[in-house]
Protein backbone atom coordinates (compact mmCIF):
# COMPACT_ATOMS: atom_id res chain seq x y z
CA UNK A 1 0.00 0.00 0.00
CA UNK A 2 1.65 3.20 -1.13
CA UNK A 3 1.21 6.27 1.03
CA UNK A 4 2.27 9.78 0.07
CA UNK A 5 4.48 10.30 3.11
CA UNK A 6 6.02 13.43 1.61
CA UNK A 7 2.59 15.04 1.71
CA UNK A 8 2.28 14.03 5.36
CA UNK A 9 5.70 15.58 6.02
CA UNK A 10 4.32 18.89 4.76
CA UNK A 11 1.24 18.58 6.97
CA UNK A 12 3.41 17.84 10.00
CA UNK A 13 5.90 20.54 8.93
CA UNK A 14 8.75 18.12 9.66
CA UNK A 15 11.42 17.06 7.18
CA UNK A 16 12.62 13.60 8.16
CA UNK A 17 16.17 12.47 7.53
CA UNK A 18 14.84 8.91 7.21
CA UNK A 19 11.22 8.95 6.07
CA UNK A 20 10.87 5.23 6.86
CA UNK A 21 10.80 6.07 10.56
CA UNK A 22 7.68 8.14 9.86
CA UNK A 23 6.20 5.24 7.92
CA UNK A 24 6.84 2.87 10.82
CA UNK A 25 5.02 5.25 13.16
CA UNK A 26 1.87 4.73 11.07
CA UNK A 27 1.85 0.91 11.10
CA UNK A 28 -0.69 -0.70 13.42
CA UNK A 29 0.06 -4.22 14.60
CA UNK A 30 -3.07 -5.54 12.85
CA UNK A 31 -1.70 -4.57 9.42
CA UNK A 32 1.24 -6.93 9.81
CA UNK A 33 -1.10 -9.83 10.58
CA UNK A 34 -2.46 -9.46 7.05
CA UNK A 35 0.91 -8.50 5.49
CA UNK A 36 3.51 -10.68 7.28
CA UNK A 37 6.17 -9.93 4.65
CA UNK A 38 5.99 -6.15 5.15
CA UNK A 39 9.57 -4.85 5.62
CA UNK A 40 8.85 -2.62 8.64
CA UNK A 41 7.68 -3.40 12.16
CA UNK A 42 4.59 -2.00 13.91
CA UNK A 43 4.63 1.32 15.76
CA UNK A 44 4.39 0.20 19.39
CA UNK A 45 8.06 0.79 20.28
CA UNK A 46 7.88 4.28 18.79
CA UNK A 47 4.65 4.88 20.72
CA UNK A 48 6.47 3.88 23.93
CA UNK A 49 9.24 6.35 23.13
CA UNK A 50 6.86 9.12 22.08
CA UNK A 51 4.77 8.77 25.24
CA UNK A 52 7.85 9.43 27.38
CA UNK A 53 9.01 12.35 25.22
CA UNK A 54 5.52 13.89 25.26
CA UNK A 55 5.23 13.66 29.03
CA UNK A 56 8.66 15.22 29.56
CA UNK A 57 8.06 18.14 27.19
CA UNK A 58 4.55 18.89 28.49
CA UNK A 59 5.69 18.61 32.12
CA UNK A 60 8.58 20.97 31.50
CA UNK A 61 6.31 23.52 29.80
CA UNK A 62 3.71 23.44 32.58
CA UNK A 63 6.37 23.71 35.28
CA UNK A 64 7.95 26.76 33.64
CA UNK A 65 4.73 28.58 32.75
CA UNK A 66 2.19 27.82 35.49
CA UNK A 67 2.81 28.50 39.15
CA UNK A 68 0.31 25.92 40.34
CA UNK A 69 0.50 23.07 42.87
CA UNK A 70 1.47 19.60 41.73
CA UNK A 71 -2.11 18.29 41.68
CA UNK A 72 -3.32 21.02 39.32
CA UNK A 73 -0.29 20.62 37.06
CA UNK A 74 -0.99 16.89 36.86
CA UNK A 75 -4.63 17.57 35.94
CA UNK A 76 -3.59 20.07 33.27
CA UNK A 77 -1.14 17.60 31.80
CA UNK A 78 -3.74 14.84 31.79
CA UNK A 79 -6.24 17.08 30.00
CA UNK A 80 -3.69 17.90 27.34
CA UNK A 81 -2.31 14.41 26.66
CA UNK A 82 -5.32 12.16 27.25
CA UNK A 83 -6.60 9.87 24.50
CA UNK A 84 -9.37 12.21 23.40
CA UNK A 85 -7.07 15.24 23.08
CA UNK A 86 -4.38 13.35 21.16
CA UNK A 87 -6.94 11.69 18.88
CA UNK A 88 -8.44 15.11 18.06
CA UNK A 89 -4.99 16.44 17.25
CA UNK A 90 -4.26 13.43 15.04
CA UNK A 91 -7.57 13.97 13.22
CA UNK A 92 -6.76 17.63 12.62
CA UNK A 93 -3.46 16.55 11.05
CA UNK A 94 -5.25 14.01 8.79
CA UNK A 95 -3.27 11.12 10.30
CA UNK A 96 -6.22 8.80 9.67
CA UNK A 97 -5.56 9.02 5.92
CA UNK A 98 -2.07 7.55 6.34
CA UNK A 99 -2.61 4.69 8.79
CA UNK A 100 -1.63 1.14 7.94
CA UNK A 101 -4.52 -0.94 9.33
CA UNK A 102 -6.00 -4.38 8.80
CA UNK A 103 -9.35 -4.52 7.02
CA UNK A 104 -11.03 -5.28 10.31
CA UNK A 105 -9.45 -2.38 12.19
CA UNK A 106 -10.17 -0.02 9.30
CA UNK A 107 -13.86 -0.64 10.00
CA UNK A 108 -13.53 -0.18 13.77
CA UNK A 109 -15.85 2.10 15.69
CA UNK A 110 -15.19 5.70 16.62
CA UNK A 111 -13.90 4.92 20.12
CA UNK A 112 -11.48 2.21 18.96
CA UNK A 113 -10.22 4.43 16.14
CA UNK A 114 -9.68 7.24 18.64
CA UNK A 115 -7.32 5.03 20.65
CA UNK A 116 -5.42 4.07 17.49
CA UNK A 117 -5.10 7.72 16.44
CA UNK A 118 -3.88 8.78 19.88
CA UNK A 119 -1.31 5.99 19.96
CA UNK A 120 -0.16 6.86 16.44
CA UNK A 121 0.24 10.51 17.40
CA UNK A 122 2.56 9.41 20.21
CA UNK A 123 4.43 7.15 17.78
CA UNK A 124 4.93 10.12 15.43
CA UNK A 125 6.39 12.12 18.31
CA UNK A 126 8.70 9.18 18.97
CA UNK A 127 9.70 9.15 15.32
CA UNK A 128 10.40 12.89 15.32
CA UNK A 129 12.53 12.57 18.45
CA UNK A 130 14.45 9.57 17.10
CA UNK A 131 15.04 11.13 13.68
CA UNK A 132 15.43 14.84 14.45
CA UNK A 133 16.07 15.09 18.21
CA UNK A 134 14.43 16.61 21.27
CA UNK A 135 14.33 20.19 19.96
CA UNK A 136 12.31 19.19 16.88
CA UNK A 137 9.91 17.15 19.00
CA UNK A 138 9.48 20.08 21.38
CA UNK A 139 8.72 22.48 18.52
CA UNK A 140 6.17 20.04 17.07
CA UNK A 141 4.37 19.60 20.40
CA UNK A 142 4.50 23.34 21.12
CA UNK A 143 2.96 24.13 17.74
CA UNK A 144 0.13 21.61 17.88
CA UNK A 145 -0.73 20.89 21.51
CA UNK A 146 0.08 23.88 23.68
CA UNK A 147 -2.46 26.22 21.99
CA UNK A 148 -5.18 23.93 23.39
CA UNK A 149 -4.27 24.96 26.93
CA UNK A 150 -6.04 28.32 26.72
CA UNK A 151 -9.39 26.64 26.15
CA UNK A 152 -8.71 23.93 28.75
CA UNK A 153 -7.99 26.58 31.38
CA UNK A 154 -10.78 28.93 30.32
CA UNK A 155 -13.41 26.17 30.56
CA UNK A 156 -11.75 24.43 33.53
CA UNK A 157 -11.65 21.24 31.48
CA UNK A 158 -8.81 19.95 33.63
CA UNK A 159 -11.36 19.49 36.41
CA UNK A 160 -13.91 16.69 36.47
CA UNK A 161 -16.62 18.25 34.25
CA UNK A 162 -19.59 17.00 36.29
CA UNK A 163 -18.16 18.32 39.55
CA UNK A 164 -17.16 21.61 37.98
CA UNK A 165 -20.57 22.18 36.37
CA UNK A 166 -22.24 21.41 39.68
CA UNK A 167 -20.00 23.97 41.44
CA UNK A 168 -21.10 26.61 38.94
CA UNK A 169 -24.83 25.86 39.02
CA UNK A 170 -24.97 25.62 42.80
CA UNK A 171 -22.98 28.83 43.16
CA UNK A 172 -24.99 30.85 40.66
CA UNK A 173 -28.45 29.30 40.77
CA UNK A 174 -28.57 27.15 43.92
CA UNK A 175 -29.52 24.25 41.66
CA UNK A 176 -27.93 20.80 41.43
CA UNK A 177 -27.91 19.49 37.84
CA UNK A 178 -29.48 16.11 37.14
CA UNK A 179 -28.79 13.71 34.29
CA UNK A 180 -31.30 11.62 32.35
CA UNK A 181 -30.90 9.18 29.48
CA UNK A 182 -32.83 10.65 26.54
CA UNK A 183 -31.97 8.03 23.89
CA UNK A 184 -30.33 4.66 23.40
CA UNK A 185 -29.28 3.05 20.14
CA UNK A 186 -27.30 0.08 18.86
CA UNK A 187 -27.17 -3.59 19.84
CA UNK A 188 -26.51 -4.67 23.43
CA UNK A 189 -22.80 -5.27 22.78
CA UNK A 190 -22.33 -1.84 21.19
CA UNK A 191 -24.77 0.55 22.85
CA UNK A 192 -24.71 4.30 22.39
CA UNK A 193 -26.32 6.42 25.10
CA UNK A 194 -27.45 10.03 24.81
CA UNK A 195 -27.84 11.83 28.13
CA UNK A 196 -29.33 15.23 28.86
CA UNK A 197 -28.17 17.44 31.73
CA UNK A 198 -31.01 19.46 33.27
CA UNK A 199 -31.33 22.39 35.62
CA UNK A 200 -34.65 21.60 37.19
CA UNK A 201 -36.73 20.87 34.05
CA UNK A 202 -34.63 22.90 31.62
CA UNK A 203 -32.42 20.90 29.25
CA UNK A 204 -29.00 22.58 29.19
CA UNK A 205 -26.97 20.22 27.00
CA UNK A 206 -26.73 16.65 25.77
CA UNK A 207 -23.84 14.25 25.41
CA UNK A 208 -23.25 10.78 24.07
CA UNK A 209 -21.04 7.82 24.85
CA UNK A 210 -20.68 4.06 24.98
CA UNK A 211 -21.79 4.07 28.63
CA UNK A 212 -24.13 6.23 30.69
CA UNK A 213 -21.16 7.57 32.67
CA UNK A 214 -19.28 8.55 29.51
CA UNK A 215 -22.40 10.23 28.12
CA UNK A 216 -22.91 12.17 31.38
CA UNK A 217 -19.33 13.43 31.30
CA UNK A 218 -19.75 14.49 27.68
CA UNK A 219 -23.02 16.27 28.53
CA UNK A 220 -21.32 18.12 31.38
CA UNK A 221 -18.45 19.15 29.07
CA UNK A 222 -20.95 20.52 26.54
CA UNK A 223 -22.84 22.34 29.29
CA UNK A 224 -19.61 23.97 30.45
CA UNK A 225 -18.90 25.18 26.93
CA UNK A 226 -22.39 26.70 26.71
CA UNK A 227 -22.19 28.34 30.14
CA UNK A 228 -18.97 30.12 29.19
CA UNK A 229 -20.97 31.96 26.52
CA UNK A 230 -24.39 32.28 28.13
CA UNK A 231 -24.08 32.59 31.91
Amino acid sequence: MEKNLYKLEKILDIKFKNIRILEQALIHRSYLNEHPGFPLSHNERLEFLGDAVLELIVTKFLYKNFNKPEGELTSLRSSLVNTKSLAEMASELKINDYLYLSKGESKSGEKARGVILANTFEAIIGAIYFDRGLSAAEKFISRHLFPKLDNIIKLHLYKDPKSHFQEITQGKFKITPNYEVVAESGPDHNKKFTVGVYLQKKLVATGSGKSKQEAELNAAENALKKQSENY
